[in-house]
């Protein structure tokens, strides 16, 4: 593994969400002095915070898996997930409703699910999801040590016993016909397979090796930590600081300086130079090449958007689980309109999420806070004027709401914050997407953007290795950190 060059006793880590803290705390574990630097005016990055009217509402990701990866990260340090965070299992880990009015629970553990599955679709899908969840963990195991949580410095690194592995595993197959294998129900392969999604691609044409995602979400577990899912960088962020890291909020990078092709220092908004022996860059990859003035070298695929909408209710429904995935009837149709035509699904499949199911501290008494996300074509893909179709698209979300299962949402809600990928795009995430790149072959594992950038800077975040969800960015955060140390 290539590593930074020279001295790396003082480190700037450029952003606070969770590659930087991840970062952070890794390096500071390792004895480097740490300095962090973050524009908003609290750790976390695209996991935010916003408290409007009593709610407590996460602006960013809302599904937690993979909680050893914290534990790792705070290990650093010397401390622990149970001394930081009260995690809370989620049972189901979704609830999954389809248009013909059925419901399946999500079950981690593999006996309630068997069950489950076998009420659901009778006792030879059960076989299947038996069969297909030892399929998912060996998947796992074949591909998490060597091609997820490892840095590449050549393709040919890919080279070893666990490539072997995989592709008799059937790893570099397409994922629809993979999962199709295991399960004939229609529904079951949707539950199987929708998680493609987080990494920018139709389930039909994703590589089978996304079925990692599928893994942490079903096999792995869910959960959810009490305060919401800004706790989780609110903790890195305090564990790092009382280890030694020094936090700076509400302060903007705008420029490196360099002695050769080696960056000294880092330039703020006010005029401050700080100095550095190495500099660690978060941000998406916009913000980094204009840092670095540097012109990619290709053009990126970016994944699909979301419309986000935040509701605060005055009412709850109780057959709604934590997470509800609500499935149009339409699906093969709904990847075509958003990643190929750049058109809005037109039946939508919606990622609903109810917090307060397990903490109603983050509302008012008495009151329901709600995360409805739609996927949207990316603006690139489709150059839609949200200024003037976002209000009326959050109306029609609430009406498909209404016909499935949440009746009388609208008129319930009483604190409402929309957000679309005019507002990701504000915030410097390229083409209004907030998943990145998409991880298409020829941007996944070494043929994604180095996190190695020049001779002492290296990036993390979902931008690079190895690319999109909370999993990723925290293990790309630990790999930036073994650029440095070694």
């Amino acid at each position: 593994m290539r590593r930074v060059a020279g001295p790396t006793d003082h480190v700037v880590i450029v952003g606070a969400g969770l590659a930087g803290l991840s970062a952070a705390l890794h390096l500071t574990g390792a004895g480097r002095r740490v300095t962090v630097l973050e524009r908003e005016d609290l750790p976390g990055g695209r996991a935010g915070a916003l408290h409007l009217d009593g709610y407590r509402i996460d602006t960013g990701p809302t599904v937690l898996t993979m909680p050893e990866l914290l534990e790792d990260a705070l290990a650093a340090v010397g401390t622990s997930l149970r001394d930081r965070l009260d995690l809370v299992p989620l049972r189901p880990a979704y609830r999954a409703r389809f248009a013909d009015g059925s419901v399946l629970d999500v079950h981690t553990d593999p006996d309630a699910m068997e069950q489950e599955v076998r009420r659901f679709a009778g006792p030879a899908e059960a076989a299947g999801y038996r069969r297909l969840r030892r399929w998912l963990t060996e998947v796992y195991r074949a591909e998490m040590h060597r091609f997820i949580d490892a840095n590449f410095d050549s393709p040919l690194d890919l080279v070893s016993p666990e490539l072997a592995r995989l592709t008799a595993l059937g790893g570099f197959g397409r994922l629809g016909p993979a999962i199709g294998r295991f399960l004939g129900d229609e529904r079951l392969r949707r539950v199987f397979s929708f998680q493609a999604l987080y990494a920018g691609l139709d389930p039909r044409r994703a590589l089978a090796l996304y079925s990692v995602i599928s893994y942490m979400d079903t096999v792995n577990g869910v959960w959810f930590p009490r305060g919401g899912m800004h706790a989780v960088p609110t903790a890195m962020a305090e564990a790092a600081r009382e280890a030694g890291a020094r936090f700076r909020f509400g302060t903007e990078v705008t420029g490196l300086e360099r002695r050769g092709d080696r960056v000294t220092a880092v330039r703020t908004a006010e005029g401050e130079r700080i100095a550095a022996d190495a500099v660690i860059l978060t941000p998406d990859l916009p913000v980094v090449h204009r840092l670095l003035g540097a012109t990619p070298r290709r053009r990126l695929r970016w994944s699909p958007s979301a419309v986000v909408l935040h509701a605060g209710t005055t009412r709850g429904w109780p057959d709604t689980a934590h997470h509800t995935i609500s499935f149009g009837a339409a699906w093969e149709r709904t990847f075509t309109e958003i990643i190929r035509d750049g058109r809005l699904m037109s039946d939508p499949s919606l990622l609903i999420t109810r917090p307060t199911a397990s903490d109603p501290a983050l509302a008012p008494e008495g009151r329901e806070l709600h995360y409805v996300l739609a996927p949207c074509p990316n603006l690139e893909r489709g150059p839609i004027d949200w200024r003037r179709i976002g209000p009326a698209y959050a109306d029609e979300l609430t009406s498909v709401l209404e016909r499935r299962g949440f009746p009388g949402f609208s008129s319930s809600i009483e604190v409402r914050r929309l957000v679309t990928p005019r507002d990701w795009a504000a915030q410097g995430h390229a083409a209004g997407t907030p998943f990145s790149a998409a991880h298409t072959f020829a941007q996944t594992g070494p043929f994604r953007p180095r996190n190695l950038a020049g001779p002492n800077v290296v990036l993390a975040g979902s931008g690079t290795t190895p690319g999109v969800g909370v999993p990723p960015v925290l293990i790309s955060g630990k790999l930036a950190a073994q650029r440095i140390t070694g």
